[in-house]
């Protein structure tokens, strides 16, 4: 079997983080961070009554923050991107790197069902692909 194969048939379910930090809309986006800091994570989801609606990642904060001089006490809604890009978790992965080629985003949640079950990210792709 060859790479293509592969690529095709390796579905985002089978390397995506289970390990997704997620928010209130509503929460400081200063409480947010401290929640990605101590959770060692690059991106938390943001929810508004328990569905997705948007993602925030370190990026963000870094522009937002301090280029933009949001206050710290801004609710993380303001700085969520929006609406969110997602993928299902039964795509493949070529379907999941053309998703994030073409909307310019590193980072995708995984939605099953109208909740968050995983993120993978670009560099979930590229360790995979360099592994095979």
């Amino acid at each position: 079997m060859n790479s293509d194969t592969v690529q095709q048939k390796t579905l985002v379910k089978e390397i995506m983080s289970n390990s997704v930090v997620s928010v209130d809309s509503s929460v400081a986006a200063t409480d947010a961070a401290k929640m990605m800091e101590d959770s060692g994570v690059g991106a938390i989801a943001v929810l508004e009554n328990g569905s997705p609606v948007g993602i925030v990642t370190d990026r963000d904060f870094a522009i937002k923050i301090a280029a933009h001089s949001y206050p710290l006490d801004t609710p993380i809604r303001r700085m969520m991107s929006s609406p969110l890009i997602s993928i299902d978790p039964n795509s493949d992965l070529w379907t999941a790197s053309d998703l994030m080629s073409s909307r310019n985003v590193r980072k995708l949640p995984v939605i099953d069902d109208d909740r968050i079950v995983g993120i993978i990210t670009s560099s979930d792709l590229v360790k995979y692909f360099a592994s095979l």
